[in-house]
């Protein structure tokens, strides 16, 4: 459970479990200090120090422009609007971002905010930076029915817009990071919600795109919001360890880099405290105390080359000793959101746990920068967007989300997939042909074989982890090798699989899968139903002239028309007239209630061969009809029997003497003749009801019980009423396999001496 979705209770508990005093002050954060607004210059020499070649003019007219534009705005706390899309603009420096990017972050509240046009700023400043403002102003606020499907569709304009145009993306992430460096000014009944959509949405978001460093601060940012209390008691813990520690990172990091230097190594080793809301989702997840946690400070080896990274490892594991189970190599097993280096843990100087983390200049850059480490400034290297189709992996999983907008059926369904896919870390799985799959964590053998191919997924019966027979549902660990076994006799997964998944791609396809297969269940029926209409009426059937009716029926294809015949929404005559204009239906009054239906609907065990066609078999709740069984009494093999078809339900069973039926003397076209199919070698149970008269006796109960269990009878709900002092009515609805066995447990339940009275109840 989210921290941020807790009870107050576990709340407090949470909090309790780190703190020094259960008593201890919250720390508020101090207001930010208003600070001198960055002048056209300085923001000219921040582009300049990585950017020699930069457009200073573009820059200047979009600093004056913007200015004017946005005029005697102001934001909440009081300072002029502009200072927003400047400090915007700064942020992007700091990433040393394209000209056109930082143009674009000045002026993208302008078309929103201000009277400027699209048409305006393509004049100004060319199409292409028209676009990145338009694309920026197109995510803004969208009325929907529910605040989820707001965030959702949000969600999806943007992703949309990004795989257009990935700075669109780096341009709403720092507008996102400077408005919650500011959230403070904000009213108090909006922070939450914008620091919850912050920590949903934005930071997962930064941190696939490998830009850790902007992660962590929308991270810690939305904690210190959302639980203000647990985020002082984190904060305290770190500073009086930090001052019990004052000299210990100086004495790690000279330590490694004397004994690196000393094997002819020469790296760069500097230590780093982890961040308030990264401790306490950890202790969170393993549920540790702070005392407990081994790796709070983290080391980062940073070396020339990818050689060296290797040297520096065999450097250090020989000098201290490894913590087992703690060695990740993810050079040569990069991360999906292109981060790239050798994670371990060695008990080092002073007995202490030391996480070294060792990577090259270029894997240090990316590991903070992500897809902006990618030098979007240097001319002649193509689009951005292309560039990233080229070179990174994070944008390939982006291309891969944005893929999936066309999957979902709803945008609350897209943004459970897509938070599934942002939350989780990986594991790395191999096909038996050596072929690397990546899943999230606790990801099982369902989600990889989706991960294959969705027809892989789809027609899984079974696999093997490392060689040996294991469930579908086995969690998977790094290096696993998964085989898939397959059966074409699956074409759909259960439904159940829904709630196994864990990835979004594996999660939409058995939707849609199931979507499809009810379809086709209910296609299956309506075909069945309107050949037996076209048999009775002695009209022929052509799925030829039916394609030219479609107009008619206002439906698109044959299996659309099929399937609304078996869902209800459309009458075999009516798709008979729209082939036939000139047909007319016959309608069949039956009269009565038992006693008429009765001998209008006869129906045989085994049906005459030439109304075997017209005659629908029922094989059960497994069958490939959508099949349910009368409410009030069900139905059993032995009953004789008729189909109602249910608008939207498929056919519900009833037998012949069911008083329900009256409900529809008026429907005939709703009518079906049907048999009962059973496989004698496949017993099915089957649902009956019936009513029995006990004495108000110690005991009694259980005798009946008794008599039902012994006579291989499932009891599926019992109810109970007191009609007198001395009996008491019970309505037991059972599974049987067939009218014989019925009648055998009602005969034996008679026998009974605390039994006054049984019988059945008919539906």
């Amino acid at each position: 459970m989210a921290f941020w979705r807790r009870s107050p209770r576990q709340m407090q508990a949470a909090t309790e479990q780190v703190a020094v005093a259960p008593t201890s002050p919250v720390v508020e954060r101090p207001k930010t200090p208003r600070a001198r607004m960055m002048r056209q210059y300085d923001l000219v020499d921040r582009v300049r120090s990585y950017n020699p070649d930069t457009n200073e003019d573009l820059l200047n007219r979009a600093y004056v422009y913007a200015m004017k534009a946005h005029g005697t705005q102001t934001r909440a706390s009081g300072d002029p609007y502009f200072s927003h899309p400047l400090e915007v603009a700064a942020i992007l420096t700091g990433l040393k971002l394209d000209d056109a990017t930082i143009v674009a972050a000045l002026l993208h509240d302008t078309i929103e905010d201000t009277e400027a046009t699209r048409a305006e700023i393509d004049h100004v400043f060319g199409h292409e930076i028209g676009k990145l403002v338009e694309g920026l102003t197109k995510l803004k606020r969208l009325e929907l029915v529910s605040r989820e499907a707001k965030q959702a569709e949000n969600l999806r304009k943007l992703l949309l817009a990004i795989a257009d145009d990935v700075r669109v993306l780096l341009v709403k992430l720092a507008d996102r990071l400077h408005n919650m460096r500011t959230l403070e000014f904000v009213p108090h009944a909006s922070r939450r919600r914008i620091a919850e959509e912050t920590l949903d949405i934005y930071a997962p978001l930064a941190g696939r795109m490998g830009m850790q460093e902007m992660r962590e601060e929308l991270e810690d940012l939305s904690f210190h919001t959302l639980d203000p209390e647990a985020y002082a008691v984190v904060m305290q813990r770190l500073d009086a360890l930090a001052d019990r520690n004052r000299n210990l990172i100086g004495e790690i990091e000279s330590s490694l880099s004397k004994n690196l230097q000393k094997n002819g190594v020469a790296a760069r080793v500097y230590g780093r405290r982890k961040q308030p809301f990264s401790i306490w989702t950890k202790m969170e997840r393993k549920s540790v105390g702070f005392e407990q946690l081994s790796d709070i400070y983290g080391f980062r080896v940073v070396m020339p080359d990818v050689e060296a990274c290797y040297r520096a490892l065999g450097v250090v594991h020989t000098t201290w000793p490894v913590v087992p189970g703690r060695f990740k190599d993810y050079i040569s097993t990069p991360k999906q959101n292109d981060y790239r280096s050798i994670h371990t843990t060695v008990i080092g100087p002073g007995n202490q746990r030391v996480e070294l983390q060792i990577r090259t200049e270029e894997m240090n850059q990316i590991a903070e920068f992500g897809i902006a480490a990618h030098a979007f400034y240097k001319e002649g290297m193509g689009s951005p967007t292309e560039r990233l189709k080229h070179e990174s992996s994070a944008f390939a999983w982006l291309r891969h989300t944005v893929g999936i907008l066309s999957e979902s059926s709803n945008p609350e369904e897209f943004l459970e997939h897509t938070k599934l896919e942002l939350f989780h870390d990986q594991v790395f799985c191999f096909t038996p042909k050596g072929k690397l799959i990546a899943l999230p964590r606790q990801a099982n053998v369902i989600d990889f074989a989706y991960a294959v191919h969705t027809d892989v997924g789809n027609s899984a019966v079974g696999c093997k982890i490392n060689g040996k027979f294991a469930p579908l549902s086995s969690e998977l660990q790094n290096g696993d090798e998964v085989e898939v076994l397959t059966s074409q006799a699956q074409s759909a997964p259960p439904s159940a699989w829904e709630s196994l998944a864990v990835t979004g791609k594996a999660r939409a396809a058995i939707r849609r899968a199931t979507r499809t297969a009810v379809r086709d269940q209910y296609a299956g029926l309506g075909r069945r139903i309107v050949d037996r209409l076209f048999a009775r009426a002695k009209i022929e059937y052509a799925d030829d002239k039916l394609k030219g009716a479609l107009p008619r029926l206002a439906r698109t294809s044959i299996e659309d028309v099929m399937a609304s015949v078996g869902r209800g929404e459309l009458k075999a005559s009516d798709v008979a007239r729209a082939m036939y204009p000139d047909y007319k239906e016959e309608r069949m009054v039956r009269y009565g209630a038992k006693k008429g239906l009765a001998a209008k609907l006869k129906l045989q065990s085994t049906p005459h061969p030439a109304r075997s066609a017209s005659v629908i078999p029922v094989r059960g709740l497994n069958s490939d009809l959508p099949v349910k069984f009368a409410p009030n009494g069900g139905a059993v093999p032995g009953d004789r029997i008729v189909g109602i078809v249910s608008p939207g339900e498929g056919i519900t069973i009833y037998p012949i003497q069911s008083p329900d039926l009256k409900d529809f003397e008026e429907e005939p076209e709703r009518w079906l003749d049907v048999r009962w199919d059973i496989d004698e070698t496949m017993p099915q149970r089957f649902p009956a009801r019936i009513r029995v008269d006990n004495v108000n006796e110690p005991g009694s109960l259980a005798q009946v019980a008794t008599v039902i269990a012994e006579h291989d009878g499932n009891i599926d709900n019992i109810s109970m009423s007191r009609r007198s002092p001395d009996f008491t009515e019970l309505t037991i609805d059972l599974e049987v396999y067939d009218l014989k066995h019925l009648s055998a447990i009602i005969a034996q339940l008679r026998a009974k001496a605390v039994v006054a009275r049984v019988e059945r109840v008919n539906g």
